[in-house]
């Protein structure tokens, strides 16, 4: 039976045993990570630089999974850090000798940078840039004198280079190239597609399958523009490899329909053969090449004409993905339509200037952030001013992410502060060097970061982790065994917490939901898009483009239950989005496999998904329609591709018309069977 799409529960302890899984290259990056924070301990120790914690945890925020990229990031942000402190500077020669002039300026500068942040490309590094000017203006209140006052803002400067300085000597000597990344992804699409061709899949695998299908192209297409920026690949490497990207799309598809449907699956013989010609590609890749002439034989295939319509539809789909892998087409195919991503402008979003939200996400901030602050000078309180820090940390666009973070943090928080009262307790005492304590460090940061660099469900928790465990461990210059200093460390955080919870969910809320039903909309219209894509270069990039963005509406509304009643839409409403968005994931492999022959078929259902939704008051009503093999009959029928007949082309799409009608009605039958289970689940921190 089908299921609907976004349910999701709490993770079990099978679940979280997968989410923890090793996978190609996941030990190696928390490695490197590892090392980073050793390393940054060494300096900072050496130098006796202030918060040296806080080094070491801003090196999970700008390292990725290859070297260009995160010495990029890293170049990036220590630019705008730098640009950044000598704003605050400039503010500090009006407003140092002033304590009120002082908090006002903090709260203008948090405001003005977190609105940037929000309506801005600055979102990804934008609330930590924020944190660091509201440490180094504090700075200015612990040393209140002009040459102090100078030398704190230089450690807020060396709190953000010391890290960026180790990331960047570290990638250059051990992260891999991008396109190594590259070849190495597409390797595992292939291996991933030859099992669930075979059938020989295991339950891990199958997650692993799904995975890859809703990754969409734009990390790949990404490591392959930054493999020509280092130099790692040819202008003929990168058409080929856009290619091979693009093709494996086609092959996930039509493998996943092939091992769905009985109708589609092909004779074990021939499984067999596809199987083995995709291992011997993936080895190629795996090699650093890619496989340009690939020949499938026809001797060892059935002929489609001996074959059931899905079944001859997928080996025909899959053939021409197989030996057209890497070659670029003769002729360049036209840019897919503009709406399939956001369009590329300048620094600022479409709506920079004219959405609420923007506004209203860095006053909720700032207030947050700026409550703890005061709330801790005036408790005389020093120890707990990570309560200002988590503030920006924690921070988001809309309540469900805010508080899915919130969640996540206070769970990382509390399992990191008891590592690190327990490494205090019992390993500090007998550390001796430096060099120990760096080892310690080793150790607490490759623990969290196996968390982090994983699921984004569980990943906040390993940040957290390091980032309690650092504040408990890394006190000073030398090993410390101040259990007070972790105790309020952790204090703060969850007092942080708290405070952007109570902000969050009552000043100003925003529900994931508005964003939700944009892009459903949008999703819809790139599925009719594919439906009449004749060309299949357009079709697969579209195609890649839609399984990504199924892929984060699945996550959007898994996060839906996370928004406190007040805030959540209807019950009624999440169930017509869960049914929806389920009704387009049925849709994919049939509509991918008929794009430029069923635009009736793609018509009638993406209608009927577009009213299901304008019926969220009762979206269980009035949903099943007749079977649309038969809208197919009444007419509006695509011309065949070559090499089709017209009756060979008919019996294909009624078949998959039929595959369509299967599935909606057995997701008609979940919802029913689910509708009286609807209830309201409220959020706690």
């Amino acid at each position: 039976m089908a299921s609907l799409a976004g349910d999701v529960s709490a993770p079990g302890l099978r679940e979280i045993a997968q989410l923890l899984a090793p996978f190609p290259g996941r030990a190696a990056f928390v490695t490197r990570i590892a090392l980073m924070c050793a390393l940054t301990t060494l300096i900072t120790s050496a130098y006796g630089t202030p918060e040296a914690a806080l080094s070491a945890y801003l090196v999970f925020f700008f390292n990725k999974p290859d070297r260009v990229t995160s010495i990029v990031t890293s170049v990036v942000l220590l630019l705008l850090v730098t640009v950044i402190i000598g704003i605050v500077m400039v503010f500090a020669i009006f407003c140092i000798d002033v304590s009120a002039l002082r908090v006002g300026c903090m709260a203008v500068l948090s405001f003005g940078l977190l609105f940037v942040t929000s309506a801005s490309k600055l979102r990804p590094v934008g609330a930590i840039v924020a944190m660091i000017v509201g440490y180094g203006l504090d700075e200015l209140g612990l040393a209140p004198i002009g040459e102090a006052a100078t030398r704190g803002l230089l450690y807020a400067w060396l709190l953000v280079a010391i890290p960026i300085g180790v990331a960047i000597v570290v990638n250059l000597v051990l992260a891999p190239s991008p396109r190594r990344l590259a070849c190495a992804q597409l390797a595992k699409r292939l291996r991933l597609a030859a099992q669930r061709l075979t059938g020989t899949e295991t339950d891990a695998g199958r997650a692993e399958f799904d995975a890859c299908v809703r990754e969409g192209d734009d990390q790949m297409f990404a490591w392959l523009k930054f493999s020509k920026l280092e130099g790692t690949a040819t202008g003929a490497d990168l058409a080929a490899l856009r290619q091979a990207t693009a093709s494996s799309t086609a092959i996930l598809l039509a493998a996943d329909l092939a091992g769905s449907e009985p109708g589609a699956r092909l004779p074990a013989a021939c499984a067999t053969r596809l199987a083995a010609t995709m291992e011997e590609m993936a080895a190629m890749l795996d090699a650093g090449g890619y496989p340009l002439d690939v020949v499938v034989d026809v001797r060892d295939l059935p002929e489609t004409s001996a074959l059931p319509p899905l079944a001859a539809l997928v080996l025909a789909d899959l053939r021409a993905a197989l030996e057209g892998f890497a070659v670029p087409p003769a002729q360049t195919a036209p840019p897919p339509p503009a709406d399939r991503a956001p369009a590329r402008g300048g620094f600022f979003n479409a709506d920079a200037f004219t959405n609420p939200d923007h506004v209203r996400y860095a006053l909720k901030t700032t207030v947050a952030a700026m409550f703890c602050y005061l709330l801790y000078q005036q408790l005389d309180w020093q120890s707990i001013h990570t309560c200002f820090l988590t503030c920006y940390l924690v921070s988001l666009g809309t309540t469900a992410e805010s508080v899915e973070k919130l969640t996540l943090r206070i769970a990382g928080c509390l399992i990191g502060a008891a590592l690190g009262t327990a490494a205090i307790v019992f390993v500090t005492p007998a550390l001796t060097t430096i060099g120990e304590l760096m080892a310690l460090v080793f150790v607490g940061a490759w623990l969290s970061g196996w968390v982090a660099v994983g699921s984004p469900r569980i990943s906040y928790v390993g940040f957290q982790i390091s980032f309690a465990f650092f504040l408990c461990v890394i006190q000073g210059a030398a090993p410390a065994f101040d259990l007070t200093i972790a105790r309020d460390r952790a204090i703060g955080i969850l007092i942080g917490n708290t405070v952007a919870y109570i902000v969050f969910t009552r000043v100003w809320p925003v529900s994931i939901a508005k964003r939700i039903d944009t892009a459903l909309e949008a999703l819809v219209g790139q599925w009719s898009k594919i439906a009449r894509a004749a060309d299949d270069g357009v079709r697969r990039t579209l195609a890649a483009a839609a399984l990504a963005q199924y892929g984060g509406l699945r996550q959007d509304l898994g996060m839906i239950h996370y928004e406190p009643s007040w805030v959540r839409p209807e019950p009624a409403w999440v169930a017509s989005r869960r049914r929806v968005l389920a009704e387009l994931g049925a849709l994919e492999g049939p509509l991918f496999l008929s794009a430029g022959r069923a635009s009736a078929v793609a018509d009638a259902r993406l209608n009927e998904v577009k009213r299901r939704m304008e019926q969220s008051e009762d979206p269980h009503a009035d949903g099943d329609s007749a079977p649309h093999a038969k809208l197919f009959h009444a007419g509006r029928v695509a011309p065949a591709r070559e090499g089709e007949s017209g009756r060979d082309m008919d019996s294909k799409v009624s078949a998959l018309a039929s595959v369509i009608d299967a599935r909606f009605g057995e997701i008609a039958t979940a919802a029913r069977a689910a509708q009286p289970q609807e209830t309201t689940i409220d959020a706690r921190p």
